[in-house]
């Protein structure tokens, strides 16, 4: 199953076919079409609103929670493929990520977000935290994930975050870690003081069953509407969005605790060409961006062993999930202060 939009390019509209864009050859621009041009352009139609399907259903779920609660390992579960990168380190998911899952006549699109951040206040941070308060905003379902049995002023402060109006599940996750199951009960029972949650599902997203029940509760929140997306595709995310997160997250299991959180990755080449030996065959460079030399020494390793392992590991990974032969190439640079410089925060990639 293809983890990109299967799309053919749209044809052209009558108002784009008149139009001119610029365009640029050898140093001469080709200007487009002034505003008096633009006048003489004929009017469009309004196109028309898309026609529900009778018994379709379809809608946004967003999940949300404080870092390291299993956000990105419940997504990943529900859509029933890796498209969240998961480690132990906090603030592993600082992206918006959707995943779609089509199952029967209901398409649910998740919306996976960072983890809200409460300590530091750097401009990486507070792009997470916009991340986090966007998604939120306009959505037909929120699951609350928590820890079972566990609730934290981290937790809270992503609970004062919901809007009012919206059904919102408590997914008190990692219920295999509680020993006492009888202290779950009251614990649940405590928890609709913080919110008025519509349902509560003590669940694992580890546990199959788990997740199907998880679905089956979902899809009475979803509106009766058409599918917004077809049914094979599992991202709206690009294969190269894909690649780099899958770098990072090898980035972060393979350093563990040693290399700060800012660590990030950005993507210099991603093409496509026919294989020999395959459909297709994806050659990509990517850059370990870190904050000092120490770092630099830490991701390389001793003879550049870490950071080929990084590359083995992520290609073999790629591989699987892009069903493409993979080659990649891998540099790591310093850029000290990226972090806290809004500028570089946006020019990688982040909101």
């Amino acid at each position: 199953m293809s983890t990109d939009k299967k799309t053919t390019a749209p044809e052209r509209t009558a108002h784009e076919q008149l139009m001119r864009r610029p365009v640029q050859i050898a140093g001469v621009t080709i200007q487009p079409r002034d505003a008096s041009e633009d006048a003489e352009l004929p009017a469009l139609p309004v196109a028309a609103e898309p026609v529900a399907v009778a018994g379709q259903r379809c809608g946004l779920v967003a999940i949300v929670g404080k870092p390291n609660v299993g956000k990105s390992t419940l997504l990943n579960a529900l859509v029933g493929q890796k498209i969240s990168i998961t480690s132990r380190k906090a603030q592993t998911t600082r992206h918006r990520i959707t995943g779609i899952r089509t199952q029967g006549s209901a398409q649910f699109v998740f919306v996976d977000t960072p983890g809200f951040q409460t300590i530091h206040g750097t401009a990486l941070n507070k792009s997470l935290n916009k991340t986090v308060v966007g998604a939120v905003s306009d959505v037909d379902l929120v699951l609350f994930v928590v820890e079972a049995g566990s609730f934290t002023p981290a937790d809270a402060k992503v609970l004062a975050l919901l809007k009012p109006g919206i059904p919102v599940l408590l997914v008190a996750n990692k219920l295999d870690n509680v020993h006492r199951r009888a202290e779950i009960a009251p614990w649940l029972q405590s928890m609709q003081a913080h919110h008025a949650f519509t349902e509560f599902v003590p669940m694992s997203a580890k546990q199959p069953k788990d997740i199907v029940r998880l679905l089956d509760i979902c899809e009475k929140y979803l509106p009766e509407q058409s599918w917004w997306h077809a049914e094979d595709e599992l991202t709206d995310r690009s294969e190269k969005f894909l690649a780099s997160e899958m770098v990072r997250e090898k980035l972060f299991r393979l350093t563990g605790d040693e290399l700060p959180y800012t660590s990030t990755v950005v993507i210099d080449k991603f093409d496509e060409e026919p294989g020999r030996t395959s459909k297709r065959m994806l050659r990509i460079a990517a850059t370990i961006v870190v904050e000092r030399e120490g770092h630099k020494a830490m991701v390389i390793g001793d003879k550049g062993e870490k950071l080929k392992r990084i590359g083995t590991e992520t290609r073999v990974e790629l591989e699987k999930l892009l069903d493409a032969k993979v080659f990649i190439e891998l540099w790591v640079k310093v850029r000290s202060g990226w972090a806290d410089d809004e500028a570089r925060v946006r020019s990688f990639g982040y909101e």
